[in-house]
């Protein structure tokens, strides 16, 4: 991990916001079930192909090329630019292959064992099986011939162009008993390294993982209704803290202290979304001043609220790994958020 400060709060926002997504699945599977962690995926992958995937056609210059091609390459390039590693292999200008390779980033670790077939089936539907309808291409479908949760060798599967027009059902289709040709590296495609140095693919690796919180939130309360989204993924973020704090608190030398080790922790860590903030120990308590507010960028209000509601317990869950309790409030200003951070045990405030 780098030694400058601000790169280092970049990447653990990356890691960060991809375990609460982690945590917000399984805490889905588990406690709303498969169908909803299926309906919920559907949503989510959606609302993600309809806001980038045509848009970046483009900046990833795939203007032109067969519809089947081009689709496979923009998986794998849009993937790497996330940090998540995808082999292409093109059969021809109207097949062509993509096949994830393992450790798979969307479900890290052990947590592979608690994701049900139907989340990988969801956003399959989602994604996979809209690219022909956004393309206005009816003859573009894709196969899938292995997924994860089936024990096989990881998802994998092929764009096709057919010679007629597919129905609904036949834009995905599932065909385990094939298998993809020999990869050849020559054939994969690559981000062009001179617009994608370094710091870009640090922050376009933040920005991937967050833009599924931002996203996943509205949908999973499209799935399961605002009260019972809001209880599950607010106790999600909460463990995720939890969880994490040690871990990060030691990438940016934080301190395992009260009130003011508190301030400079999460000082240290929202410098990794480009956010501005400043520490006031002046009045009663430690009051961090929170601007910029990137996760909320863009956000419609009732999306900005909900979303704020649950973020805020992601940073109440780090306090509450601290041996130290402290009380946590958290204030809404005209341009951010004060965190007002006190001795004693946490109250749970949070004054929106």
């Amino acid at each position: 991990m780098s030694t400058d400060p601000v790169a280092r709060a970049i990447a653990l926002q990356a890691e960060l916001h991809h375990q609460l997504l982690l945590g917000l699945q399984l805490m889905v599977a588990t406690r709303a079930g498969p169908q909803a962690s299926g309906d919920w995926m559907f949503r989510l992958f959606r609302r993600q192909h309809e806001e980038k995937f045509l848009s970046s056609f483009g900046k990833l210059g795939l203007d032109g090329l067969p519809h089947a091609v081009a689709c496979a390459r923009y998986h794998v390039l849009s993937n790497a630019i996330g940090g998540v590693a995808v082999e292409y292999m093109e059969e021809s200008d109207t097949k062509a292959w993509v096949r994830f390779r393992y450790p798979r980033w969307m479900y890290d670790g052990a947590a592979i064992c608690g994701v049900p077939l139907e989340t990988s089936r969801g956003f399959l539907r989602g994604w996979y099986a809209h690219n022909g309808v956004s393309l206005r291409n009816p003859r573009l479908g894709f196969v899938c011939v292995s997924e994860d949760m089936s024990g096989q060798y990881g998802l994998c599967g092929y764009f096709k162009e057919y010679a007629h027009a597919l129905t609904e059902a036949e834009r995905l289709v599932f065909a385990p008993h094939e298998r993809p040709p020999p990869y050849d590296p020559a054939q994969q495609p690559q981000p062009p390294a001179e617009d994608w140095n370094a710091q870009r693919l640090a922050k376009a690796q933040r920005n991937y993982a967050l833009d599924y919180i931002r996203n996943g939130l509205p949908t999973l309360v499209q799935t399961l209704g605002r009260p019972r989204a809001l209880e599950l993924a607010k106790l999600a973020a909460r463990l995720t803290g939890l969880q994490q704090y040690r871990h990060l608190a030691g990438a940016v030398g934080a301190v395992d202290g009260g009130p003011r080790d508190a301030a400079a922790f999460l000082a240290a860590m929202f410098a990794g979304m480009g956010d501005d903030c400043r520490i006031d120990d002046s009045a009663a308590g430690v009051r961090l001043h929170h601007r910029g507010l990137r996760l909320l960028r863009g956000l419609a209000d009732d999306d900005r609220v909900d979303l704020l509601a649950c973020w805020t317990e992601l940073w109440r869950g780090t306090l509450h790994a601290h041996r130290a309790f402290m009380d946590l409030r958290v204030q809404a200003s005209d341009d951010g958020l004060c965190w007002i951070i006190d001795e004693g045990r946490d109250n749970d405030g949070v004054d929106a």
